[in-house]
């Protein structure tokens, strides 16, 4: 039986401490990958709460509720672009462009988008949230 050169088992052992490090880096990037839709999920959330609760304080306030409609669906129109997780991408754009469709001219679309955004509000967070599960 003739013995491996010294040269092949540190060569050997490299070549095993590269696979073993390849795997944990993709294993580690599995991680990274669901840490980040976590965390756009939770910010999806977030938007669509905050939303809410700024056009439940603009009611008497048409143009400032028009801009906090349109602010909500510009952030979650950037977090769609930027979703990893395609079911969210969707949920983001529905939601965006419900906001963006809103129309707040007076006193009486502001009344009446906020009932609107204040009885699908919660739907809205529930399919976001739905979407990363």
């Amino acid at each position: 039986m003739r013995l491996l050169p010294r040269r092949v088992l540190p060569l050997a052992a490299s070549a095993l401490a590269a696979a073993l490090l390849t795997t944990g880096c993709a294993e580690l990037q599995q991680v990274s990958d669901g840490v980040d839709k976590a965390q756009q999920c939770i910010e999806a959330a977030g938007i669509v709460t905050d939303t809410m609760s700024k056009v439940a304080s603009t009611i008497q306030d048409p143009a400032a509720m028009e801009q906090a409609l349109n602010d909500g669906a510009a952030k979650l129109g950037d977090l769609a672009d930027k979703a990893a997780n395609t079911s969210l991408k969707e949920a983001a754009d529905g939601v965006s462009g419900t906001l963006a469709g809103f129309d707040v001219q007076n006193a009486n679309d502001a009344v009446d988008a906020a009932q609107k955004v204040a009885a699908d509000g919660v739907k809205w967070t529930q399919d976001l949230t739905s979407a990363c599960g």
